[in-house]
């Protein structure tokens, strides 16, 4: 039986179609638009709210509580409560390739199952990095050269899972792993993180499918060319090459990227080229003293004082996105849904369009979550 969702301000990636319908049928849109006959039809009538994709996560760890290869049935079910209708686990490069390889089965069993329904991939956030960047760098198993011994079982185990891979490209031999992973599964996405990478670096492994900055201006590096002078490094050949996604981690504060920077970034890449993540993480360290730090609640910190990541989940993101740089809802699902979907390969998802999974989201117009459908199944 197809379903009407009617009276909804339907969320296009550059327009609305106010008071409009969506019909769904075996899971998919199966039409939308206005004046569309509803007759033997079951009707939703959702009021006025704003109905987009749902959202797509790439880049995230945890639900805030727990790591997704803790309790991945858990965490994909928060996410999902919030809107996050497809998920890329993340893991992470503190772990051996032992744990690596571990934790992929665990996630993978999990969404094999069909009680993860909403993980779609994993986002590979491991294993080679620069070990100067990022947190917990102290516990990185990964400092050794670039070996295909000790990276062939990680990737063995991941790679028809792993949708994006993360890399330093200033890492010796680091192309010698891409080509790897690449063999194995050509369709494979890499971002450039946890990098003081130059722009020649970066843009070597461009043809090979590099085309996402990971926490765009978090944990990168800054060269100096010249004793007086900055040079162009990870950030600016992310902002310069058109093809390459920035993925920004909005926080209620604005202390992973400042508010002007984001403004910034939204001005220099345009719509069609930022990627909102929630990069969740667990850590327990206490907030930092300081004016600086007030109300930041949805950040993590380690007992070093310095960022691990965030405790949000991507409907937050969008809600301070719109507060720092005034995006529209059209924007934010663009950013949230839209731009993850194409920079990752999922086709059949992240706009509204027929024939693609009925997975969307319901909003007020501060983005606070009214409903949420899963292949055409309401779960909220």
């Amino acid at each position: 039986m197809k379903t009407a969702l009617i009276h909804t301000n339907i969320v296009m990636p550059d327009y609305l179609i106010r008071d409009g319908v969506i019909v769904i049928e075996d899971g998919r849109i199966a039409d939308f638009g206005k004046k569309i006959p509803t007759d033997g039809m079951e009707v939703v009538d959702l009021k006025g709210a704003y109905t987009g994709p749902g959202l797509i996560d790439i880049h995230t760890h945890s639900d805030g509580d727990s790591f997704f290869y803790e309790d991945p049935v858990r965490a994909s079910e928060t996410l999902l409560a919030h809107g996050v209708t497809d998920v890329l686990p993340a893991l992470y490069f503190n772990m051996t390739a032992d744990q690596l390889v571990e934790q992929v089965g665990i996630i993978r069993a999990a969404k094999e199952s069909g009680k993860a329904k909403n993980i779609v991939g994993l986002y590979m956030e491991a294993p080679y990095l620069n070990p100067k960047y990022g947190c917990n760098r102290e516990n990185n198993p990964w400092k050794d050269p670039v070996d295909r011994k000790n990276y062939e079982r990680v990737v063995e185990a991941a790679y028809d899972l792993a949708r994006v891979w993360c890399v330093a490209p200033e890492r010796e031999n680091i192309e010698e792993f891409v080509r790897y992973v690449k063999e194995k599964n050509p369709s494979a996405v890499f971002s450039v993180a946890h990098s003081e990478a130059s722009p020649e670096e970066i843009e070597r492994l461009m043809p090979y499918g590099l085309k996402i900055a990971t926490h765009h201006t978090n944990a990168t590096g800054v060269l100096h060319k010249y004793p007086e002078c900055r040079s162009a490094c990870v950030d600016e050949a992310a902002q310069y090459n058109h093809e390459i996604y920035t993925e920004l981690i909005c926080d209620k504060v604005g202390i992973h990227v400042d508010p002007y920077m984001l403004r910034l970034i939204k001005k220099i890449k345009g719509d069609d080229r930022i990627i909102l993540i929630a990069d969740a993480f667990v850590e327990h360290g206490p907030v930092p003293d300081g004016d600086l730090y007030e109300g930041a609640d949805d950040i993590n910190f380690d007992f070093a004082g310095e960022i691990a990541g965030s405790k949000m989940i991507l409907d937050g993101s969008c809600r301070n996105m719109m507060t720092h740089t005034g995006a529209s809802l059209c924007q934010v699902f663009k950013y949230a849904s839209t731009n993850p979907a194409a920079a990752v390969g999922l086709y059949d998802r992240g706009r509204i369009a027929k024939g693609n999974v009925a997975n969307l989201l319901v909003v007020d117009p501060e983005f606070n979550i009214l409903g949420v459908y899963l292949n055409g199944e309401r779960v909220k």
